[in-house]
């Protein structure tokens, strides 16, 4: 074969092997989408949701059995999550069980941002513990301490397990434990996150666990978190 015909056949050879991976990594990605940590290991297994996911399909979603439901309420200064009030009517009428979420925004004032919850999430003694969020650092200007942002976020605790009559979960993302250390500084139940991998980054074991960020669901537009917990929880 000549050079030119060796090059030819070399590039062809390139672009099989483009191809198959392009295609290989689609195939991951797809089943990345559907993937769950196995029910013989983590038999209670849940959904986080939000104004983000859009209009809920309640009866679909039943199909693929979730536990339980927590759904966001207050997304930190922004004020209440667009579509709480229709996602909690959703998740009662599915008899599904629920918990709420506010997310918490180092920026503002624990105490307003408290105000929205208390008049957002009804008193409901069914409801699971409240789920106070971080989630990385402050995007505001200069930035607030870590003494400030623990101190808020205990006044935060305070008024939400005041309102709710039962302790709360603290849903802390690696960068904001990395930032506030905060499953050492407050003795509360730790929800955390890592995709795929058992997350390792607090200070004491946890008992919720942000598996899949990404996953698919049907009868949801975008994709959701998927929650496990312990099963010594």
């Amino acid at each position: 074969m000549s050079a030119p015909g060796r090059a030819r056949m070399r590039a062809v050879i390139a672009l099989i092997l483009i191809v198959l991976l392009v295609a290989l990594g689609g195939m991951g990605w797809r089943q990345a989408q559907h993937w769950a940590p196995a029910r013989t290991e983590y038999p209670m297994q849940g959904v986080a949701l939000s104004a983000t996911q859009g209009v809920i399909e309640w009866g679909s979603l039943a199909v693929h059995n979730p536990d339980f439901v927590y759904i966001r309420a207050v997304m930190g200064r922004q004020g209440r999550d667009a579509r709480f009030a229709t996602n909690l009517a959703g998740a009662q009428t599915s008899g599904i069980r629920y918990g709420a979420e506010i997310l918490f925004d180092p920026c503002g004032r624990a105490s307003d941002q408290a105000t929205v919850f208390l008049t957002t999430v009804p008193r409901d003694a069914a409801a699971l513990p409240p789920a106070i969020r971080l989630d990385g650092a402050p995007t505001c200007t200069p930035a607030p301490g870590a003494d400030k942002v623990v101190s808020e976020l205990n006044t935060l605790i305070n008024l939400v397990e005041a309102h709710m009559g039962k302790p709360a979960v603290l849903h802390v993302s690696a960068e904001a434990e990395a930032l506030y250390a905060i499953s050492a500084r407050f003795n509360r139940t730790l929800w955390l996150d890592r995709a795929f991998l058992k997350p390792d980054y607090a200070s004491h074991p946890w008992v919720m666990w942000s598996a899949n960020s990404a996953r698919r669901l049907k009868g949801i537009e975008t994709p959701v978190e998927w929650v496990v917990v312990a099963p010594s929880a």
